[in-house]
């Protein structure tokens, strides 16, 4: 199926469709992920394409992390031009909206569907797949799958890194506010931390990770190598294996030092704070899918914490990743042989850091072997950013539904 060019994405505001124009269903597992791209894709296509959409979550509690000012006793609200509504079993009838969106394989609740049923025409259902870079995401994207017994159509949308997919989720001004993100810019989000500006020659690494066992030799490298350390770690499921490391509970405010380390405990913060957060440090290790993206759009070098599988299936997707980026990390356009080759052996470090991560063990020697590489392939790690900066998902997204549905193209 055809996709806009950049720049030529058709307006969807004045298209006359039932209100809202969007249902996305989002079921929260056991981690903020699900949730973050949910939220992030339903505020862009309200801040971006001017859309109503309607956000069904079943975690109020966790959607407020994310979004400080919700409520999480209120059943219905409004959020950043977003009407969040909690979804539990009293759902109440609503009309579905003209494209539904299946966050995950959510299983969309039984009377929802029969009334997307009785709708002529029935809305365009999608099912947002989770984001991987193995071969076989391009030819299942966008593949339609019948109802058995009903008259409606789903189809699946594979987020992905190549053409063939539905890109990435980016807010459109994204990179130009990151390259903007100048010295007194920097300055006033240390304020916001209330954590003082890092002196120079200090390496900053945020830490949002799953538990990992080997984190501990990690921190160890850090406080016996040649460079001072500063590890901020937003509130998280690995605060309580830095405290045991650590000999005692973390205070916000009050770092914890040991040689050449210094780790500061963050409190959770919102999705906006958390990209300052990736701008400002020198490495970002980051964990499940949407901060994963996010790392990516940083323009830093950054370790991927995958979220661990039943029968190691995550190493898969983890090594088709790696196939993908390290050789653009190592040969992007316009490079000579010289830099290409230094780049090369970076990509290559970094990769053995990334396994080792995600192994949990020889973690001090991958970090002593990819440390030398860090500056070389600061530059690349921006590029690349900058390269896949127009495949964007929300607008691909919508381009589909548009064609899907034979919807007027204004």
């Amino acid at each position: 199926m055809s996709r806009p060019a950049d720049g030529q994405f058709p307006p969807v505001a004045a298209i006359g469709t039932m209100n809202p124009a969007c249902d996305i269903f989002c079921h929260v597992i056991d981690n903020f992920g699900d949730a973050g791209v949910c939220w992030r894709l339903a505020r862009q296509m309200v801040s971006e394409h001017q859309l109503a959409v309607r956000l069904w979550i079943t975690d109020l509690d966790c959607f407020r992390r994310l979004c400080p000012q919700a409520d999480p006793l209120l059943r219905q609200q409004r959020c950043q031009g977003v009407e969040v509504c909690r979804w539990d079993a009293d759902m109440p009838a609503v009309t579905p909206a003209a494209l539904v969106i299946e966050a995950f394989a959510c299983q969309l609740p039984r009377p929802y569907l029969l009334a997307m049923a009785e709708q002529s025409p029935p809305p365009v259902w999608i099912n947002l797949e989770y984001l991987s870079a193995e071969p076989w995401v391009d030819g299942c994207h966008q593949v339609a799958s019948p109802s058995p017994d009903l008259p409606l159509t789903k189809y699946f949308f594979f987020p992905g890194f190549s053409r063939n997919t539905g890109g990435l989720l980016l807010e459109q001004d994204l990179i130009a506010r990151r390259e903007a993100f100048d010295t007194m810019q920097k300055a006033a989000f240390w304020q916001s931390l209330n954590i003082p500006a890092p002196s120079p020659g200090t390496l900053c690494v945020s830490l949002f990770c799953y538990e990992n066992n080997g984190l501990p030799d990690l921190l160890e490298a850090w406080s016996r190598g040649p460079l001072s350390v500063l590890c901020l770690v937003p509130e998280g499921r690995v605060i309580p294996l830095i405290e045991r490391y650590a000999g005692g509970p973390l205070a916000y405010g009050k770092p914890y030092t040991k040689g050449n380390l210094q780790v500061q405990k963050l409190p959770f913060v919102a999705q906006a704070q958390y990209d300052a957060l990736l701008w400002a440090c020198d490495i970002n290790i980051v964990r499940g899918e949407d901060s994963f993206v996010r790392a990516l759009w940083a323009g830093k070098p950054f370790v991927w914490h995958i979220y661990p599988q039943h029968d190691d299936v995550h190493w898969v997707k983890l090594q088709a990743f790696l196939d993908r980026y390290l050789p653009e990390m190592s040969t992007p356009a316009g490079t000579d042989a010289s830099s290409s080759l230094s780049r090369h052996g970076g990509a290559a470090a970094l990769g053995q850091f990334w396994k080792a991560w995600n192994a949990g063990r020889g973690m001090a020697e991958a970090w002593n072997a990819f440390l030398p590489w860090r500056q070389a392939i600061a530059s690349p790690a921006s590029n690349w950013a900058r390269f896949h900066a127009d495949n964007r998902l929300t607008r691909n997204l919508l381009y589909f539904w548009q064609e899907i549905a034979k919807l007027p193209k204004l």
